[in-house]
């Protein structure tokens, strides 16, 4: 562990060493970028990591990672699970990474499958990170990541909007009405009452995610003018409905049943509660898939946008939640060309090799066909 730490130490060192300073190149060109390139290449982009070797039960809240809550430098954002990762150190803990340092951290800290957690980090990555550095916020935007790539790309961390983060989180407002990667305690009063009524015990289980989902989404058409449900939102919603009912809940227990004192410890505190062991055994798709589709099933939607409030006007051409492959095709063939229309030698080498990765994610259990937005070279 130590030797690890030291190398992580020196790898920050020399990226800091190689980087002139950031503000410097807020704003550049793309032909300045490009020339910044061209003088220093971008990052090394490791490849993702392997399966854990050991995919067991085990202790993660351990005395090798202590929780130590975030400084007024540390950054967190929408997702709890990742804000929780980085408070633990299993993340660096001024929410900054690597995309393969986040998926060693989801499956060492909540025990995700491999493919699982390449899909969720590396679509997240080439949608708000920078490829560039090979460096993501899970929070904010910040000049932390290094210079940006051209315009339009944002690097805006996970907490920029529409992508990964969108409208109806269970316990962030919309963006329409503040911050929406702060913890809202009226949310969660209401996930609260929720599970109270709809949850085993009280407990937030699959039939009270259903009924969440569906009351979130019902009030932000009633109340959003800006509203956006559609690919990749959705899909990102439905995983976050369900994410509570397997990771937080301790793997000892494996019941699907969240109680909402472990709730608050992850939603609110950022914090895993005492003595608490992550899932028995690598969760990937096959496990998620079935969750999401139930939930679904129980209040099915198509896809949408509002029009001003209580006006949700349907996007049947949206790839469907259930077409899991055409919201892949939707994210590298619009979403990401939007950031990058016209990437060119080594920053269009950097997407390529992460889009590669991302594929290797999906190709098993789901049979997609690859796609190239920028060509297979």
């Amino acid at each position: 562990m130590a030797k690890f730490a030291t190398l992580l130490l020196l790898a920050a060192v020399r990226l800091v060493i190689a980087l002139p300073a950031y503000d410097s190149l807020v704003g550049l060109s793309e032909r300045d970028v490009n020339d910044y390139i061209a003088r220093h290449g971008v990052a090394h982009i490791p490849n993702p990591p392997l399966p854990l070797a050991d995919g067991g039960i085990k202790l993660v809240n351990d005395p090798a990672h202590p929780f130590i809550a975030a400084g007024p430098n540390d950054i967190r954002g929408p997702c709890p699970a990742l804000n929780t990762l980085a408070s633990h150190g299993y993340l660096p803990r001024n929410g900054v990474a690597r995309p393969d340092q986040i998926v060693t951290a989801v499956m060492e800290g909540l025990n995700l499958g491999n493919d699982f957690a390449k899909f969720l980090v590396y679509q997240a990555f080439l949608m708000n990170g920078n490829p560039i550095t090979n460096l993501m916020s899970i929070g904010m935007k910040t000049p932390e990541t290094g210079p940006n790539p051209p315009k339009p790309a944002q690097v805006g961390g996970l907490s920029q909007h529409g992508t990964f983060e969108g409208d109806t989180s269970m316990t962030r407002v919309d963006a329409y009405f503040g911050d929406q990667a702060v913890f809202n305690e009226d949310l969660f009063q209401g996930f609260i009452a929720t599970s109270a009524k709809y949850g085993v015990n009280g407990t937030y289980d699959v039939n009270a995610a259903a009924e969440l989902r569906y009351q979130r989404l019902q009030d932000s058409i009633k109340t959003n003018p800006q509203l956006v449900y559609t690919s990749p939102r959705i899909l990102s919603a439905y995983s976050e409905a369900v994410f509570p009912t397997i990771f937080f809940v301790d793997g000892r227990l494996n019941n699907r049943q969240l109680t909402i004192d472990a709730a608050r410890h992850f939603f609110d505190f950022q914090m895993m509660p005492a003595d608490f062991h992550r899932q028995p055994a690598p969760v990937n798709f096959t496990m998620v898939d079935p969750l999401t589709k139930a939930i679904f099933d129980k209040h099915p939607f198509t896809p949408g946008v509002n029009h001003g409030k209580n006006n949700f006007v349907l996007q049947p051409k949206t790839p469907a939640l259930s077409d899991f492959c055409g919201i892949y095709e939707d994210i590298v063939l619009r979403v990401i060309p939007g950031q990058y229309p016209r990437p060119t030698g080594a920053l269009r080498e950097a997407i390529n090799k992460n889009l590669g990765f991302l594929y290797t994610a999906v190709k098993t259990e789901h049979n997609c066909a690859q796609v190239f937005p920028f060509g297979k070279d």
